[in-house]
């Protein structure tokens, strides 16, 4: 945050922050008096877009006002951040997205049509953790892989859901980690990639829980390792990645924020709003039915683990070379 030094005379600073505040102040009493939009920059069907439905069912019931869902995908998330960053700043536009508008593209791409860091912080509605699959036969275990694929340099591939994507990095990740050479095969989007996987045509690849667990527990594919910082209780007998390589965790994370400039005041009311939702019985039932965890938090709280997150991926972004393509 930019810090201004002025200066204007003491009692004419008196004024402007009486108005700065009382402004913020009637902004929050009156919100919303129209219909919300919530920008999700991908694709719908998953759980990045199936999660602010769910949420944004209750929010319409709570204020009283439409909260519609707009589908804006294109240029791994960017098309659709651009729409919130160019918004009016008043709260009425939302993002809702994964990790990369908000906290990888700006590592990858050398130009951006939107500044991330300006975006309004509101909170994160959930987290789920990335998980390691592999095809039927590969490896029983995470060591078995690595040692597989130190045995067989280049020789193995691993499928994404595109470059950028947390699942992406986590695996570039792992082989700076394991000190492997396994060959990147970039999808666009996790179903295509999954449906390789399971067909055999790729040999592993990360993705988020809610994705793979029926393929897990059907017996079509392996998990070797969870991002999660703990175990899960749905596959309770395999292992973190810390348990291997401390430190290591990923998870896929869905956060909100709006359009640069918003008063606090208004981002603090949206962010109450949501974190009481997704603690609604019913509202968690269903996240729990994506493997999703509910998280909340203010947009304090949710500046600090965005700008936390965006400081680790660019790390794995530098030191693995990663580009865009």
């Amino acid at each position: 945050m930019n810090v201004i030094v002025s200066t204007f005379p003491i009692a004419l600073l008196a004024c402007a922050a009486m108005q700065f505040h009382a402004a913020p102040a009637f902004a929050q009493s009156d919100y919303p008096s129209r219909a919300v939009k919530i920008v999700v920059p991908f694709p719908p069907g998953a759980t990045v877009d199936t999660l602010p439905r769910i949420v944004a069912e209750k929010l319409a019931a709570r204020w009283g006002q439409p909260v519609v869902v707009e589908n804006r995908a294109g240029a791994a998330g960017n098309l659709g951040a651009e729409v919130v960053a160019r918004a009016e700043p008043d709260g009425y536009t939302l993002l809702s997205s994964p990790p990369p508008p908000l906290a990888i593209n700006q590592a990858l791409y050398p130009k951006l049509a939107f500044d991330p860091g300006a975006f309004v912080p509101v909170t994160v509605l959930a987290e789920v953790a990335n998980v390691l699959i592999v095809k039927k036969g590969l490896a029983p275990s995470l060591k078995a892989l690595i040692e597989t694929a130190k045995a067989n340099p280049g020789k193995l591939n691993y499928a994404s859901a595109g470059n950028g994507s947390t699942t992406h990095l986590t695996m570039e990740w792992l082989k700076i980690l394991g000190g492997v050479n396994i060959v990147h095969v970039p999808y666009r989007g996790s179903a295509p990639a999954l449906t390789d996987l399971l067909g055999g045509q790729v040999d592993m690849m990360f993705d988020n829980l809610g994705n793979t667990l029926q393929y897990i527990q059907d017996g079509k594919l392996d998990a070797v390792a969870v991002g999660s910082a703990q175990r899960l209780k749905a596959l309770p007998d395999v292992p973190t990645l810390g348990e291997i390589f401390p430190g290591a965790v990923s998870v896929t994370w869905f956060g909100v924020v709006t359009s640069p400039g918003t008063p606090p005041a208004v981002a603090q009311k949206i962010s109450d709003a949501i974190g009481e939702t997704i603690k609604q019985p019913d509202v968690a039932k269903r996240f729990e039915a994506m493997s999703a965890v509910p998280v909340g938090g203010s947009p304090q709280q949710t500046a600090a683990f965005i700008k936390s997150e965006s400081e680790r991926w660019q790390k794995v972004i530098k030191d693995a070379g990663v580009k865009a393509e």
